[in-house]
């Protein structure tokens, strides 16, 4: 990345509950704010026999009060990791259904400490998160990714946006370098409305980053709009590794091969066609 004149933001992640015994140290349960299994949900595992496999997600447990302290640890360790082999920022991953979110949800967090009932309680981990990855990487060095109206893996928060704005104006608090606000509407979730990206955006004005089956123009016009700084792509990028220069050439896209997804080895990766070869 640097060679080429490139940035690299290392997301961390906690996927909580959306994880299975075979995944865990000693065959132990998952963990999640509540012990509440994240229905119609999948994990990738490598079975007892030793085929992959997609799974259902296991009954976690809920994590205890006097274990909050080691997952934040592990959020500054990732961190720490993360500036010593170069990456120019870290992207704490409080979106998609995993453990941040689990906080942050109201149907996924059903605690009565100081880290649930009010949005403030629930967004506690992630602040704590983001806190820790700002310890080690400084402010400038520090995204959030956000999922907004998330339905899937369990999800079913009625309080989502609100909960968004309010970590927005605390992250513009923190002076972090960007917010990433994956849109609902690929999982089926309530698209975002024109009213509540302008409050996102009075509430962020620094870099906003939205993605979320964006097409070039469509990204073009969000950006045209003042209502995003820049938009990602991720699974065009997966089946399109010169995307851009696909994009400024009006060239097709490869499709991506969804049964390569989220495990395997270099299948479905690595593999795509250039422009050159198609």
């Amino acid at each position: 990345m640097h060679a080429k004149n490139g940035r690299i933001s290392l997301q961390l992640w906690h996927v909580g509950r959306i994880s299975h015994n075979l995944l865990q140290e000693n065959g132990a349960a998952p963990v999640s704010a509540s012990a509440i299994t994240a229905e119609n949900s999948q994990c990738f595992v490598i079975q007892e026999d030793g085929t992959p496999a997609n799974v259902q997600t296991a009954q976690p447990r809920a994590l205890e009060w006097a274990e909050m302290p080691s997952i934040i640890a592990q959020y500054r360790q990732a961190a720490q990791r993360a500036k010593r082999a170069g990456f120019d920022f870290v992207e704490v991953h409080a979106a998609n259904g995993y453990l941040l979110q689990q906080f942050l949800a109201t149907n996924s967090n059903q605690r009565t400490d100081a880290y649930g009932g009010s949005i403030e309680n629930r967004a506690r981990l992630t602040l704590e998160a983001v806190d820790a990855a700002i310890a080690e990487m400084g402010a400038e060095r520090v995204g959030v990714r956000l999922s907004p109206n998330f339905v899937a893996h369990g999800i079913a928060d009625t309080e989502a946006e609100a909960s968004a704005l309010y970590l927005a104006a605390e992250f513009t608090k923190r002076g972090i370098a960007y917010l990433h606000i994956a849109e609902p509407d690929w999982a089926g979730g309530a698209e975002l409305s024109q009213e509540f990206r302008q409050q996102l955006r009075a509430a962020f004005p620094a870099t906003l980053i939205c993605c979320g089956g964006y097409t070039a123009a469509e990204a073009d016009a969000l950006i045209s709009q003042g209502l995003a700084d820049a938009v990602a792509f991720g699974r065009p990028y997966i089946a399109n590794p010169d995307l851009v220069e696909r994009f400024a050439s009006g060239v097709n896209l490869n499709e991506p091969d969804r049964s390569t997804f989220y495990g395997g080895e270099e299948k479905g990766y690595t593999d795509y066609p250039r422009m050159a070869a198609v």
